[in-house]
């Protein structure tokens, strides 16, 4: 019922200004109109505009529950084309049935002998005009919401580092080592020097390249070398690595612990048992670095989360359009990492990325506002004078449609201006800005 309203609303404004610039053009063309044919008029163009407005609404509605933002795309945009026009052409039929039939009180025998494709015209084209303006003004939203939602990302990214920190040395992976630590002491005092060693490696390798964006991929699998030492002594026989000892891009870089974190991901989501080993395989194919695993999973009541991989990709989106890549059959699982070899630039801190934006914002909202203050003064010395003008050259008050006509305009420049919206309420953007980026499905 409340989009109904709202939609009946926005079709009563779409007919009011339809209907001013009608009467411009009947000015400008000669002004021959009583009061009593000015008044036949308006209430003839809100019907046609009204019905017109809601079979058009009312297709945008459904293709828009259909496909969503897919609808801008190039893919699906013929579809709102086409809907619009079909839209058109009943609406403007439905118009004319109401107007003549009853209305007028014309049979409807001799209204439907009597249609002409002539007679459909002017309305259709006027109709094919405010469409376009709507889907000018829907696309620009969708492409607000496309910003927002890369600003949240970048926004996020301090706390995607904090995330990759927390989730690639794992709490049961720290607790297993520390076991296989301890056995090894007894057992082995030479081979847990070695271990403690290797995991002196690790952890120091993490938090030399935990604020890094991004890292080259022979030192990615230098460190990889040195945590399948850890997995070889924690697994033994039952985990087959095969892992290059260079990359073949010296210049290639990729996000840094990724490795790490696949290669963990491995053995804590596969059995690995000396009957059934695991076998993990590094490799680069076209322009990517491939981690692939034989796949033998878990009988697990919990499903994972598959936070870290969401982990990788998010800090790819960072630094680049190119995707990790994930395909998984009945017998593999692999990873797919882009090897970016050309210079990223990214923010240095969130602080400084923050800072700047809000510094664009609030030089974008005093230009507005300063546009404003400017056409507010045009509109005070010019609409004067053509007030002056109509008394000194005659009776018929024609200053009064530029009065009206650009008094809208100013007022919705003020508006957007100061960030207020009549039918959403004052600061309406910035509140759906926010509501949107507290949305973790968003």
């Amino acid at each position: 019922m409340k989009l109904l309203l709202r939609e009946i609303i926005k079709a009563f404004l779409v007919g009011i200004a339809i209907f001013i610039v009608v009467l411009i053009t009947f000015f400008v063309r000669g002004w021959d109109f009583t009061y009593q044919e000015l008044w036949v008029e308006f209430w003839e163009s809100m019907t046609y505009s009204m019905i017109i407005y809601l079979f058009n609404a009312t297709s945008f509605i459904f293709l828009m529950r259909k496909y969503d933002k897919a609808l801008f795309s190039k893919k699906y945009i013929a579809y709102g084309v086409i809907g619009n026009i079909i839209a058109s052409i009943i609406g403007i039929f439905v118009a004319r049935l109401v107007l003549t039939v009853l209305i007028y009180k014309k049979p409807i025998n001799e209204f439907l002998l009597g249609e002409r494709p002539d007679y459909y015209l002017s309305s259709f084209l006027i109709a094919m005009v405010v469409a376009i303006l709507f889907y000018a003004a829907y696309y620009y939203k969708f492409y607000k919401e496309k910003q927002v939602k890369e600003q949240k990302i970048i926004a996020g990214s301090a706390s995607a580092r904090f995330d990759a920190l927390k989730n690639q040395l794992d709490p049961h992976f720290l607790f297993n080592s520390l076991n296989v630590l301890t056995s090894l002491i007894e057992e082995d005092p030479r081979q847990a020097q070695n271990f403690t060693t290797s995991l002196s490696k690790v952890y120091r390798y993490v938090l030399e390249q935990k604020n890094k964006d991004l890292v080259t991929v022979d030192e990615e699998l230098k460190f990889a070398r040195t945590y399948v030492r850890l997995l070889k002594m924690r697994f033994e026989d039952s985990i087959i690595f095969d892992i290059p000892d260079h990359c073949s891009q010296p210049e290639a870089k990729i996000v840094p612990l990724s490795l790490q974190l696949l290669l963990e991901n491995a053995v804590k989501h596969n059995v690995v048992t000396s009957s059934r080993p695991l076998h993990i395989k590094v490799f680069e194919k076209q322009g990517m670095l491939v981690v692939s695993n034989n796949l033998q999973e878990k009988q697990v009541v919990k499903k994972s989360s598959g936070v870290g991989l969401q982990n990788i990709k998010q800090r790819y989106r960072i630094l680049t359009d190119r995707e990790m890549v994930i395909k998984k059959t009945e017998k593999d699982f692999s990873v797919f990492l882009p090897m970016l070899t050309q210079k990223y630039t990214v923010m240095e801190t969130q602080e400084h990325y923050i800072e700047e934006k809000r510094y664009a914002k609030a030089k974008e909202r005093v230009k507005a506002i300063k546009d404003f203050y400017g056409n507010l003064m045009a509109y005070c010395i010019i609409i004067p004078f053509l007030w002056w003008l109509n008394f000194r050259t005659t009776d018929f008050l024609w200053a009064f449609f530029p009065t009206i006509g650009w008094g809208f305009g100013v007022l919705a420049h003020g508006m957007e201006a100061f960030g207020y919206n009549p039918l959403w309420g004052k600061r309406w953007e910035e509140r759906k800005i926010r509501e949107l980026m507290e949305k973790d499905d968003f």
